[in-house]
């Protein structure tokens, strides 16, 4: 098992034990999307995490303290959607069908 997939593990382990069930592995063993334009990746040693323009990093030794960050900024971003999320929706999901987004 490589380095990143254990990292990633460890992180997609603590955000479900709090409560962020929605998030899910991408795929490359490196990378989580927890919601759409919030993705963590784990590279060189530290979890990268950016929301939308705004990027952060936490040093991939301690899982749990970055797993709250992104849980609570998560939780923030559930209860006030920011304005570029609707665009970012937009644009992931293409056109509407009959009017259902």
């Amino acid at each position: 098992m490589s380095e990143a997939r254990a990292a990633t593990e460890k992180l997609h382990t603590e955000l479900h034990g709090l409560g962020v069930t929605s998030a899910y592995e991408v795929g490359d063993d490196a990378t989580i999307s927890v919601w759409i334009g919030l993705v963590v990746r784990y590279r060189d040693g530290f979890y990268r995490w950016q929301e939308g323009t705004a990027k952060r990093r936490h040093l991939g030794t301690d899982p749990v303290g970055c797993a709250i960050r992104v849980a609570r900024r998560y939780k923030e971003l559930q209860a006030d959607i920011p304005l570029w999320w609707d665009d970012l929706a937009r644009e992931m999901r293409g056109k509407p069908v009959q009017d259902y987004p």
